[in-house]
C-alpha cells in the first residue's frame, strides 16, 4: 500500500483521487506506526520550504522519513515535497532539507531570462537525461503540469528529466529508492497517472 504523508502541507485530496483512478490502494496519514507499515511513501507539499520543513520536524516525521528512506522503502517527493529531499533551500533564507539527494533549491529567476512570469505555471514537456522507473510508460516529450518559483540546482547526477522554461529546469530526480517530481503528477492527466502507477509498482 502507498502512504501519503499528511503533515499539514500538501495536495492530499487530488493525490488520493489519482490513486483511486488507477485502482491502487493508498492511505493518507501522519501517524508514525501507519507510515512504517506502508510499502512506499509520497511526500507532497505546497507553500514555502521553511514552513514545510518546520512542520515536518514538529510532527516528528522528519526523522521518521530519514529512517524509512534508509530502510530502502521507495519515497516520492512531489513539488515542494521534492524540494524537501535536497540538502537545503535558499527560499527566504537558508533552510536545511532532508539531505536525501545532493543539491539545493534556488530561485528560478536565476535560471531563466528576465521578463518571464514567475511562478512558472503551466504544461511543459519532459526531456529525459537518464532512464527512470517512473517514466517507463511515458514517452519523452510528454507534457506535465508545473507550479513553482524555485528549482533544484546542483543535482546533475540525480536528475532524470528536465524541462525548458526560457532555461533548463530540473523536472525529476532519482537516487536509489528516492524519487522526486517538481511537477504535479496528480494534475497531469493520463501522463501523471502513468507516473503514479509506475511508482505504485515499485
Amino acid at each position: 500500500m502507498t502512504g501519503i504523508i499528511d503533515y499539514g502541507v500538501g495536495n492530499l485530496f487530488s493525490l488520493k483521487s489519482s490513486f483511486a483512478a488507477i485502482g491502487e490502494e493508498c492511505l493518507v496519514s501522519g501517524d508514525a506506526d501507519e507510515i512504517r507499515r506502508m510499502d512506499r511513501l509520497i511526500l507532497p507539499g505546497v507553500g514555502a520550504f521553511g514552513d514545510a520543513a518546520g512542520k515536518l520536524r514538529e510532527s516528528g516525521l522528519f526523522d521518521l522519513l530519514l529512517e524509512e528512506a534508509a530502510s530502502g522503502k521507495p519515497l516520492l517527493g512531489i513539488c515542494l515535497g521534492m524540494q524537501l529531499l535536497f540538502d537545503r533551500s535558499l527560499e527566504y533564507g537558508r533552510h536545511p532539507g532532508l539531505g536525501l539527494i545532493s543539491g539545493e533549491v534556488r530561485p528560478i529567476a536565476e535560471a531563466i531570462p528576465a521578463g518571464l512570469k514567475i511562478p512558472h505555471i503551466g504544461w511543459n514537456a519532459l526531456t529525459y537525461t537518464r532512464p527512470s522507473a517512473l517514466f517507463k510508460n511515458v514517452p519523452e516529450g510528454s507534457h506535465v503540469y508545473f507550479v513553482h518559483s524555485y528549482h533544484a540546482a546542483g543535482c546533475g547526477p540525480s536528475t532524470t528529466a528536465v524541462t525548458e522554461y526560457g532555461g533548463t529546469l530540473t523536472a525529476a530526480v532519482e537516487r536509489d529508492n528516492i524519487f522526486g517530481c517538481q511537477f504535479h503528477p496528480e494534475k497531469s492527466g493520463r501522463v501523471g497517472l502513468e507516473i503514479l502507477k509506475a511508482f505504485a509498482a515499485l
